[in-house]
């Protein structure tokens, strides 16, 4: 009789496997959700160069966990088959909006650097992303043009690229942005102090 009685208190006993799949649950769900800073604009605006910047100071200065996701090297790695095409450019976005959306649900906060050339594309990404926020890196193409650090506008316009964002392929002007980024006129490092003012302002960290 007392043999049972202890072999049901063991029954009902929590194992330390459960307690630990419990704790370590727990402390997911109480996990805040990551947000997104969406950087849009041409090709040679300067959005990776700013996301990098921004990605250092709230990484190595200030101890966030961030992620920076590019679109040269998502599609580099994981889109290797995608061109240019609107829909193609759609399914690099949904991509990584995916991925975007895994990193927040665990407590990273994304800087996504993506030409996101269509209001439908930047919609898209408002509406599947909780905590999104657009910045516009405005360069005019001009600018852009004769920067041309990859080269990649000299081909364009020699008919050498199909579908080049801003030259045979339109760029819809974002038409709400949360911030605007002028870098004809503003320093890279300008411009990430502008975005981490931005973050502290609407209180993301």
């Amino acid at each position: 009789m007392h043999s049972k009685r202890t072999n049901s208190r063991q029954k009902h006993t929590p194992s330390l496997l459960f307690t630990h799949i419990v704790n370590t649950w727990r402390g997911v769900l109480m996990t805040k959700e990551g947000f997104t800073l969406w950087f849009t604009g041409l090709s040679g605006a300067g959005k990776t160069t700013i996301a990098k910047l921004v990605e250092f100071l709230l990484q190595d200065k200030m101890k966030v966990r961030v992620q920076l996701l590019d679109g040269d090297l998502l599609r580099e790695v994981l889109n290797q088959d995608l061109g240019f095409s609107r829909e193609d450019r759609m399914k690099q976005i949904k991509c990584a909006v995916f991925m975007t959306r895994l990193l927040n649900q665990n407590g990273v906060h994304v800087l996504a650097s993506f030409i996101t050339p269509y209001e439908e594309m930047r919609e898209y990404c408002c509406s599947h992303i909780p905590n999104y926020h657009e910045v516009f890196v405005n360069c005019s193409l001009e600018e852009c043009i004769q920067r041309d650090v990859k080269g990649l506008y000299k081909k364009a316009i020699a008919g050498q690229i199909n579908q080049f964002t801003g030259i045979s392929d339109p760029f819809e002007i974002p038409l709400e942005p949360d911030l605007i980024l002028d870098t004809v006129t503003e320093l890279p490092e300008e411009s990430a102090e502008k975005v981490l003012s931005y973050i502290v302002d609407q209180q993301l960290i």
